[in-house]
């Protein structure tokens, strides 16, 4: 055999051990704490490049840890993947948490996830709502008759754009197709203008937004305030927010928006001081974060339970205790 050859096969092995050591603990009930997974979210979205961040942190700052992280569809994938017992830490929209840990809205006919406890809260998701320029839309109520990509199924996105369609009196059967797309798939389509919106909710700037500008005719679509204000009072976890003017090119104005909190959920079974250090770490290595995206900017410690929509892991309750934020 080759030695070209034997390094392909070491290259094979070693990826594929990475991946049956995220997922050793489908036949076992004990949670190591020297061994976590990360889930994160899609590689054109905001939490794979955070959970990046979150794994250099933890394998640099704590002794004895070997951390792991993973690429996945995002909020929903990683509340099933925690309720399985395959990851130990998730990024999650924090109205898809309250909702897998009740079992209720998009999980209704899905096993509760209570085996969540709450780490953090990080920064704002913006939804945003993007269209072609030449598709004739300049606000919500214009995509009726419209090809839209409404995140995929089940989905967090899925779930912002049914509510939000919904505040403005609009169904599925309105739109000339809702597409369920995910977050790549909807970007590539814009684009090729084979639909005409879509809905996407994470950080801003979105890397797969940032991608499509040189290529791209598009335009960013308002919620006016008075629907965000009812979507509000039905739907507390979310928020008025703005895309400020220069978040993206050509974009010269803010964009009045609603947002929903992401945030860190670790499973109820860890070490307390295990979660401890993993919460003090974030905080303590916070320019880490920073440096993998400016969303890091917006993880505070005097906001890390605001809104915590779950009960709090006692290894982070302890860690905020002693910051004294409550």
């Amino acid at each position: 055999m080759t030695k070209k050859r034997i390094s392909i096969l070491l290259l094979i092995v070693l990826a594929l051990s990475l991946i049956v050591g995220c997922d050793k603990k489908e036949t076992s009930n004990e949670v190591k704490k020297d061994y976590i997974c990360i889930a994160t979210g899609t590689t054109k979205g905001t939490y794979y490049p955070l959970g990046r961040a979150l794994t250099k942190i933890y394998n640099d700052n704590i002794k004895d840890l070997r951390a792991l992280d993973q690429s996945t569809q995002g909020s929903v994938e990683n509340m099933v993947l925690m309720g399985k017992g395959k990851v130990e830490i998730g990024f999650v929209q924090s109205d898809i948490a309250y909702y897998a840990f009740t079992g209720t809205e998009i999980f209704k006919d899905k096993d509760k996830v209570e085996n969540i406890r709450g780490m953090t809260m990080l920064y704002p998701e913006i939804v945003q709502i993007i269209a072609n320029k030449d598709a004739n839309i300049s606000k919500v109520e214009d995509l009726k008759g419209k090809t839209v990509a409404i995140g995929a199924i089940d989905s967090g996105i899925e779930a912002n754009a049914r509510q939000i369609l919904g505040i403005h009196d609009i169904k599925y059967q309105d739109l000339k197709d809702a597409q369920y797309l995910p977050l790549e798939e909807a970007i590539e389509k814009l684009k090729n203008k084979e639909i005409d919106a879509a809905f996407i909710t994470a950080g801003i700037p979105t890397s797969a937004i940032l991608e499509i500008e040189e290529t791209s005719n598009f335009v960013f679509i308002s919620i006016s305030k008075d629907k965000i204000q009812n979507l509000n009072k039905k739907y507390p976890f979310y928020k008025e927010v703005h895309i400020p003017a220069g978040t993206y090119k050509g974009q010269d104005k803010d964009i009045l928006t609603a947002g929903i909190m992401a945030m860190l959920v670790v499973s109820e079974d860890l070490d307390e001081d295990l979660v401890y250090d993993l919460t003090k770490s974030i905080f303590e290595y916070r320019d880490t974060i920073i440096d993998s995206h400016d969303r890091g900017n917006d993880i505070k410690l005097e906001r890390a339970i605001s809104g915590m929509p779950i009960e709090l892991h006692k290894g982070a309750k302890r860690y905020f205790d002693e910051k004294g934020i409550d």
